[in-house]
């Protein structure tokens, strides 16, 4: 990997390279700033296209035998060598933020504890690994929003089909396109559990058991007209059908336009996790003259010239700091340390943002775009009066239910959840990961549900998996519980397509080091229509809580709710007081040129600028299907395309050629 730590010295914009030091590249023809998701991919994808790029990364490059292992998912949240801790807001509310038994206070202030990821591969190297296409009306919405047909479903599924390298589907079309829209050659591999772990603990086996019961209750026949009627129309194998039937991600049954139960793929190849920092890494040792990964860099303004001028400010560079741990969400930063000198970069053609949800709008209104007045208030000149920026903050509503068994899972039973110091030994299932099996190879979830909260909703909106082990938020410590509680097992439900758009990124201050200001304002404080988003979550609690009856043989009791929480009222209560997101976007949302409430236009290009685009999960107009980073790897493969398209159209010149 390619690791370039070299900068010009701040003074307007950046100069060229010094004769003395030619190997020190200033001036690229892209910055890309964020190594996420959308960063990751966006960077390695125009180095192969020919152009030079410099990836900046504002954490370290370190990879903890946490990132590997995807069972340990949950530690990798809170290994310091990766984690950035934010402090968000549910509620502007104090007194019901206080509500929450998850809400501490860390750095001096009170609220709930939101790990991201400060690393190479940024959210990518801790996620739990699901990897599920979204609705297609997720695609559908925003060519409608935008006017760009482009966006059709249609034309979006081949993105997905670009980056998937499926292993758990033998490609049987030789080179002809997946019928189910699934890929064989693109750079992320997909897997699912071994079905032999389901009959490894004979209580995971009935849990599933009674899962798929529960999907069919008191609608046997017409479930089974409609796999009948599936099957009739299906072109291949009964195995192929039955694989494709059960598989999220194949679109020829409508993916999760219906409601039932699936298998979950997880990005993962024997055994371990991948994900964009593979690509990078790949792409770095292919093109090493291309793409230049700066880690360690935080980036604290976009620079421009031509401010003020008819067609809006250029993008020429960023400006920037090099050092260890000097944003404040990392753990082992000093905020009194000193700082080092502000150093700048050079853009040919692009800066393109992918910080996520938080950072990029963070970093557009440190640059002078954003909402006019908050800027001034924050002894920031405004460039460009963007009041969109920050705004439209959108989050999944999420709630765990815990319940406790008579005796310990045989699936964790030796499970120590941990890397083996020096001098003591593996457990028994670190061994088998070793080798590529057991239960340390997937993230714990082996089947999935989903439901459409009430009749009238056109696609599923509650997603419901289970997991052994204690499940009920994000708090320092949690991780903790898993390890030792071997007896319990957790339902997690999420609600999808949540009407809230009322959550706000802003800043504290002008100061780039600190983190920015969330506040999410769920429920009552959030958007009309709240009401249908707790209801669906009350739903799925009492959905689960159906499952867990058919297996009160070896269930001792619910401990989260609980059984005093025993009607809608009192769940509704619940779900207010301990709901939790995880998947933060929508802060800079994508719209049409003349929407002032609208950030970055259909090409990602910030709107009343040039050279300049954000390209992560921020863009999104609202917040897609049920797990977002499939998503983003998706439109970052599009944004791909659309600045090498505008890049050989003002040049008319393939770098290749």
């Amino acid at each position: 990997m390619t690791i370039d730590n070299s900068f010009t010295e701040q003074g307007g914009a950046a100069q060229p390279p010094q004769a003395s030091q030619p190997w020190r590249k200033r001036v690229y023809d892209y910055i890309v700033v964020g190594s996420g998701a959308g960063g990751g991919t966006v960077a390695s994808n125009l180095a192969r296209a020919g152009y030079t790029v410099a990836l900046l990364e504002a954490g370290g490059a370190d990879t903890p035998a946490s990132y590997y292992t995807p069972a340990f998912f949950a530690k990798a949240s809170e290994d310091v060598a990766m984690r950035w801790d934010y402090i968000v807001h549910h509620y502007d509310d104090p007194e019901q933020e206080k509500r929450d038994p998850k809400a501490v206070e860390l750095r001096g202030e009170f609220g709930v504890w939101y790990p991201r990821s400060g690393t190479l591969g940024g959210c990518t190297a801790h996620n739990a690994l699901i990897t599920i296409v979204p609705h297609d009306s997720d695609w559908e919405h925003i060519a409608d929003l935008t006017g760009d047909q482009s966006w059709r479903a249609a034309a979006m599924h081949p993105y997905f089909r670009r980056i998937e390298r499926c292993e758990y589907v033998t490609d049987h079309y030789f080179g002809r396109p997946h019928p189910g829209n699934h890929g064989f050659l693109g750079w992320l591999a997909t897997g699912i559990a071994r079905p032999k772990l389901l009959v490894a603990d004979w209580k995971v086996l009935r849990i599933v058991v009674a899962t798929l019961l529960t999907t069919v209750e008191g609608k046997f026949w017409s479930s089974w007209r409609y796999f009948r009627d599936a099957w009739k129309k299906f072109v291949g194998g009964p195995i192929e059908f039955v694989f494709s039937f059960f598989d999220p991600n194949d679109m020829r049954d409508s993916c999760f336009e219906r409601a039932g139960l699936f298998f979950v793929p997880f990005s993962i190849q024997r055994g371990q996790r991948v994900g964009v920092r593979d690509l990078i890494s790949v792409t770095a040792q292919d093109f090493p003259d291309r793409l230049d990964i700066y880690t360690n860099c935080l980036v604290t303004r976009v620079l421009f010239d031509e401010v003020g001028s008819a067609e809006g400010p250029r993008a020429i560079g960023v400006e920037l700091m090099e050092g260890l741990h000097l944003y404040r969400a990392d753990p082992r930063c000093d905020p009194a340390g000193p700082k080092p000198p502000l150093r700048t970069l050079q853009a040919r053609r692009e800066v393109i943002l992918c910080g996520g949800a938080f950072n990029s709008p963070q970093l557009l209104m440190l640059s002078g775009i954003g909402p006019a007045a908050h800027l001034r208030e924050k002894g920031i000149d405004p460039i460009l009066d963007r009041p969109g920026v920050g705004q439209n903050l959108q989050d999944r509503y999420e709630i765990g239910v815990v319940t406790e068994t008579k005796s310990d899972f045989a699936l964790t039973r030796h499970c120590t959840f941990k890397v083996p110091n020096v001098g003591e030994y593996a457990d028994p299932q670190y061994e088998a990961w070793l080798d590529g099996k057991g239960p340390y190879t997937t993230n714990g979830v082996l089947i999935c549900i989903t439901m459409r909260s009430t009749p009238d909703r056109k696609e599923p909106d509650v997603f419901m998996f289970c997991v052994p082990g204690v499940f009920k938020g994000y708090f320092p410590g949690w991780t903790s519980l898993i390890a030792q509680q071997k007896t319990q097992f957790s339902w997690l439900i999420l609600k999808s397509h949540t009407n809230n758009r009322a959550g706000a990124v802003t800043l504290r201050s002008n100061d780039p080091t600190d983190t920015p200001h969330v506040a999410f304002r769920y429920f009552e404080e959030g958007s009309p229509g709240y009401e249908a988003d707790r209801d669906a979550v009350v739903s799925g609690i009492e959905y689960v809580r159906r499952v867990s009856a058919k297996v009160s043989g070896f269930v001792e009791k619910e401990l989260l709710p609980g059984a005093e929480y025993d009607d809608r009222d009192k769940l509704r209560q619940f779900v207010t007081d301990n709901a939790w997101g995880h998947h933060c976007s929508c802060s800079n949302r994508m719209g049409r040129p003349d929407d002032p409430m609208a950030v970055v236009d259909s090409n990602f290009r910030v709107i009343g600028t040039r050279g300049l685009r954000v390209v992560d999960a921020s863009v999104f107009p609202r917040i897609p299907g049920f797990f977002i980073v499939t998503p983003i790897y998706m439109i970052a493969e599009k944004a791909s395309d659309a600045i090498v398209a505008d890049a050989r159209l003002s040049t008319g010149v393939n770098p290749l050629s």
